[in-house]
């Protein structure tokens, strides 16, 4: 058995907003008591009074959380400055949170620590299926975590058989600090995640929208997020050879390439140096496979559909309980106005009703097919559905 909830408000008074979303959720739960939350915020509300509030009313629940550049939900669509949580009940299913901690300064150690925290790895019988992760992105003043080798940590703890989905916490667009929540805790440098074991059944999908352009080339030199050199020459030359002299931008991102198959995962570039090099918004690795890359408002909404249908025909539970969203904020900038399509395809789309929550990140997680490992995306829509036998 599961039951999901969502509640969602747009008030921008923190006290007023957490009294609405708890009261939709009282009101949907009807008398059952729920095991598990995530709480999705716009950066400007009081998160500490806000987890509290939740734990008053709810005090043994497993909840993470963060901060968000945008916030989705089957109560209110998409909305910007709003708060929405969706909570968990079920007696077939083990849902667990954790947290790894100093997440910038050792991300691998901050992976383990939060997938042992949740105690699904020190002999309790479980066996952990799905792995949600919320990570940290800026974290004062511009610094960032590394999305990536958080993931490397977790794939490590884990093992290679447990999906991790999820997206990084955002700050409406101010790249200067996010928040994580566990438990009561508003956190700045951390990686909140939640597994399910048990009687879980879930799928997920994800596309981007952005088409690749041209031929194969080789990444010759690069040093994390330092894109130097492809096919030997400057990053920003073969940008230029390709696009008619203009410079790079979120428009033409790069396709890297999952060895030698045709599924890629996207990396945007950020900024150029004097020195021919262009500073990416994650890292790429050196002797990788790229291809430039072009896009359309309309290719961005048609891949929204591309995922939900993607997760939707490898869905094999009973009825779809909870449906998680994580679109990349690069997609929300470029679309603009039409942001709002996302949403409203997944509502069309759904084949009935479901408890739906998700917000616009700063970096995805998701693999690129089932039972595949999971990558660190941009400019990347996925979708999470989550069910039982």
């Amino acid at each position: 058995m599961l039951k999901v909830v969502v509640g969602h408000s747009e008030d921008p008074d923190s006290q007023y907003a957490i009294d609405e979303v708890l009261e939709q959720c009282f009101q949907d739960l009807m008398g059952m008591a729920p095991t598990a939350g995530i709480l999705f915020a716009a950066i400007d509300f009081d998160h500490a009074m806000i987890l509290e509030e939740i734990l008053r009313v709810y005090p043994y629940i497993e909840l993470i959380g963060c901060t968000t550049d945008g916030e989705m939900s089957s109560k209110l669509g998409f909305c910007q400055d709003s708060l929405t949580l969706m909570l968990f009940c079920s007696d077939t299913i083990e849902i667990h949170a954790g947290v790894g901690y100093c997440a910038s300064k050792n991300p691998f150690a901050a992976a383990i620590q939060a997938a042992k925290s949740t105690h699904t790895l020190e002999g309790y019988g479980y066996t952990t299926k799905l792995c949600i992760a919320l990570p940290a992105s800026y974290i004062e003043d511009g610094a960032t975590a590394n999305g990536e080798m958080l993931l490397d940590g977790l794939k490590n703890a884990l093992g290679s058989e447990v999906a991790i989905v999820g997206g990084a916490a955002g700050d409406q667009s101010r790249a200067k600090i996010s928040y994580q929540f566990y438990g009561n805790k508003v956190l700045t440098d951390s990686l909140p995640i939640l597994t399910f074991s048990g009687d879980v059944v879930f799928s997920f999908g994800a596309a981007c929208g952005w088409r690749p352009l041209g031929r194969k080339s080789i990444i010759t030199k690069a040093c994390g997020n330092r894109l130097y050199e492809i096919d030997g020459i400057s990053a920003v030359e073969f940008y230029q050879r390709y696009l008619g002299g203009r410079l790079p931008s979120a428009e033409n991102s790069l396709a890297v390439y999952e060895g030698d198959s045709e599924r890629y995962y996207i990396r945007v570039p950020n900024s150029l140096d004097n020195d021919g090099s262009i500073r990416l918004l994650a890292d790429i690795p050196e002797q990788a496979t790229v291809r430039l890359t072009g896009t359309s408002r309309d290719e961005i909404i048609t891949s929204t559909l591309t995922s939900f249908q993607t997760a939707l025909q490898n869905y094999s539970g009973n009825k779809i309980d909870a449906v998680l969203l994580f679109s990349c904020c690069c997609r929300r900038w470029l679309l603009g106005t039409r942001a709002k399509e996302e949403y409203e395809i997944i509502k069309n789309a759904l084949p009935y009703s479901a408890p739906l929550s998700g917000f616009y990140t700063y970096g995805e997680l998701a693999p690129l097919q089932p039972r595949g490992a999971s990558y660190y995306h941009q400019e990347t829509f996925v979708t999470l559905l989550i069910g039982t036998n």
